[in-house]
């Protein structure tokens, strides 16, 4: 009933977020007489502020339309490699001119984008510091209820079969990077290639901010996960998508609860954020304003992901803790294979980590790094990137100015 209300709640707020919308352009529009009574600017302000409350979020465009190469402003075309019914495989693709054509063979990086919420549009910034030595692919996940049931169901073992899909798709030569929750079904992929003998393995896997034993420095977002049982989660997070969108019936861990739970870990902040939005707008900032939009138009554009998916990584990563323990066993080509990562001695490792990081701790990532003892030193990096948070591992100056030359010459290093 929870998805149905919330649907019912959406339908009350949609019209008046237009609304509010409209006002706020009649008390700032330099057109509208109204822009220039006394409390003007107050009263845009609050109107806007409504509007951004109240307004529903689409996912956003990833918006990497050129790359500097060079010294020349290179186009880049965003186009789907491979489709398949929970995922696209995105490539943007650098249409280099003939000057260029050397850099073809920039070594060739697929970006598994975390399945936990948000839309892989959150790695924008990654992609966009990547895309000037590299040839990118970037996971692009869909939205469970846009997923018809015809479908069936997509659990963890589906995404570990996914990036073996991908890996082998794109050949022996490519690195993989992954942020957050899919280290955890990277290194499992990797193991299972391993174990297997594949002929595809990939060169490198950098991971980064990634719950691979969240026994070590728990964080809020893993207490949560041990705190309550298993049947707490089925019975409370667990809904059905409604009968208005394609993928009607299919049981989902909806985006708005999911968002409700970003927020709660930090309202204090989020209500300040809101503030300063509004005290901008009055005084005229844009440049301030503008930067809280771009923020939030992200932050607050959510998926609803599978239940399947959902219950086996609380079960898998979060309660049993499966890949530490050497128990996890994935059904994969008609056969269960043991995840055995101790089996992985080819692909060179590199695992990042934020100082301040409250989703993943320090210590949780690095445990791939005795996990993989069948690795050569030389073979393993480590780095913690000190005042970042989960965030800026993948986002902003410390990611742009300090960890992705880091990457680069890691991959580099070992292609």
């Amino acid at each position: 009933m929870l998805y149905q209300v919330r649907e019912a709640q959406r339908a009350v707020l949609n019209p008046l977020s237009s609304w509010a919308e409209a006002m706020s352009q009649l008390y700032s529009n330099p057109y509208s007489p109204y822009a220039y009574v006394p409390f003007a600017p107050r009263m845009a302000a609050g109107f806007e502020l409504f509007h951004r409350l109240g307004k529903e979020y689409e996912k956003p465009e990833w918006g990497l339309k050129s790359t500097p190469i060079g010294g020349q402003e290179v186009t880049v075309v965003e186009r789907i490699e491979v489709s398949k019914p929970f995922c696209n495989l995105i490539k943007f693709e650098r249409l280099l001119p003939a000057a260029l054509k050397k850099r073809e063979a920039d070594p060739k990086v697929l970006v598994v984008a975390p399945l936990s919420g948000h839309h892989a549009t959150l790695l924008r910034d990654t992609v966009r510091a990547l895309l000037p030595d590299h040839a990118v692919y970037v996971t692009d996940w869909l939205d469970a209820r846009m997923v018809s049931l015809s479908q069936g169901p997509f659990h963890l073992h589906d995404y570990v079969a996914y990036v073996i899909e991908f890996v082998r798709h794109l050949g022996p030569d490519v690195h993989l990077i992954s942020v957050c929750q899919p280290t955890v079904p990277v290194l499992a992929a990797v193991s299972i290639m391993s174990t297997l003998g594949d002929a595809k393995l990939p060169k490198t896997m950098t991971m980064m901010g990634g719950p691979i034993d969240t026994r070590r420095s728990p964080t809020q977002v893993n207490n949560l996960a041990t705190e309550k049982s298993f049947g707490w989660f089925e019975r409370t997070v667990i809904h059905r998508v409604p009968g208005k969108y394609p993928g009607a019936g299919r049981l989902v861990y909806p985006g708005f609860l999911q968002h409700a739970g970003f927020v709660a870990m930090n309202p204090d902040r989020h209500a300040e954020s809101h503030w300063d939005f509004y005290l901008n707008l009055v005084r005229g900032d844009d440049s301030d304003a503008e930067g809280h939009r771009k923020f939030y138009d992200e932050y607050n554009a959510v998926l609803d992901l599978p239940a399947e998916y959902y219950l086996d990584t609380i079960r898998t990563v979060f309660q049993e803790h499966r890949l530490p323990l050497g128990t996890w066993d994935v059904p994969f080509e008609g056969r269960t294979l043991r995840v055995a990562p101790e089996d992985v001695r080819k692909v060179a490792l590199f695992c990042i980590e934020g100082e301040l990081d409250d989703i993943s701790g320090v210590g949780q990532t690095a445990a791939a790094l005795e996990l993989c003892r069948g690795l050569p030193k030389a073979m393993k990096q480590y780095m913690v990137a000190e005042g970042a948070g989960h965030y800026g591992i993948f986002s902003g100056r410390r990611w742009r100015e300090i960890i992705c030359p880091k990457i680069r010459a890691f991959i580099r290093e070992h292609a």
